[in-house]
C-alpha cells in the first residue's frame, strides 16, 4: 500500500507546511487565532491543536513513545497560545520525521493494535493503513486551517505537495 519512502516525504511535508504556518500566524492578532470561526474546532488555534493532539496520539501508537492527554473533545485546547504550539509542534514534527527515517518498510506490512478511545474498544488495523490516516488527516486539518486563514482576510500558505522543497534547500 505505502512505503518508507512515501512515509519519508509525508513527514517532510507535515514538517514544511507546519513551518509556512507558523510564520505566517505570527503576525496575527491571538484573537483571531482563537476566534470561533465555526469550524468543527471552533478556531484556527483550535483546529492546529486537535491536528498536533492527532499526530501525537499515532506517534505514541507508532513508536511507543508519550500520547497527549485528554481525549478528542479537549484536543481544541492542547496548547493555550501559538508560541505553545510552536514549540510542541516543532518537536512533534522532529519526532514524525525521526519515526519515519527509521521505519522498516517489512513493519508496514503488518498490524498495529490500540485501545481507541473515540470507540471505547481495542482496535486492530492494518499499520499502513493508519500510517495513511495520520497523513491524511494532517492534510484534511490543515486543509480547513487554510479555509478559516482565507475567510478571515489573512495570507495563506502555498499547500500543494509537488511543491514541497528539497531536503537540501
Amino acid at each position: 500500500m505505502i512505503t518508507r519512502e512515501y512515509c519519508r516525504v509525508m513527514a517532510r511535508y507535515n514538517a514544511w507546511q507546519n513551518r509556512q504556518l507558523s510564520v505566517l500566524l505570527q503576525a496575527v492578532d491571538p484573537e483571531e487565532l482563537t476566534r470561533d470561526r465555526k469550524a468543527f474546532f471552533g478556531s484556527i488555534l483550535g483546529t492546529l491543536n486537535h491536528l498536533l493532539w492527532g499526530d501525537l496520539a499515532w506517534m505514541s501508537r507508532f513508536d511507543g513513545g508519550a500520547a497527549p492527554g485528554g481525549g478528542i473533545a479537549d484536543s481544541p485546547s492542547l496548547c493555550p497560545t501559538l508560541g505553545a504550539w510552536d514549540a510542541k509542534r516543532f518537536r512533534t514534527d522532529g519526532r514524525i520525521r525521526l519515526w519515519a527515517d527509521a521505519l522498516d518498510s517489512i513493519a508496514l506490512q503488518g498490524d498495529l493494535s490500540w485501545y481507541s478511545g473515540s470507540m471505547g474498544q481495542q482496535v486492530s488495523r492494518p499499520l499502513a493503513l493508519c500510517v495513511t490516516h495520520m497523513f491524511n488527516h494532517q492534510t484534511h486539518h490543515r486543509g480547513q486551517v487554510h479555509a478559516m486563514m482565507t475567510a478571515a482576510g489573512l495570507n495563506a500558505p502555498v499547500t500543494d505537495l509537488v511543491f514541497l522543497p528539497e531536503e537540501n534547500e
